[in-house]
């Protein structure tokens, strides 16, 4: 059940038609940008945690 957690990074990267947008922008970029930027910590992040709850 845990590894479901994988796909919410990649599910929200395939989302692109409802963050395609320019506004509001981040150190002058597009929110197109800086969202999928934050979404590479993010990713690594749930990886972590699926890591750890794994049994060994």
């Amino acid at each position: 059940m845990k590894y479901l957690l994988l796909v919410l990074p990649s599910l929200a990267s395939f989302l692109v038609p409802f963050y395609n947008v320019t506004e509001p922008r981040l150190f002058g970029f597009p929110f197109f940008y800086w969202f999928l930027i934050v979404l590479i910590p993010f990713s690594s992040l749930v990886t972590y945690i699926v890591y750890k709850g794994e049994k060994r």
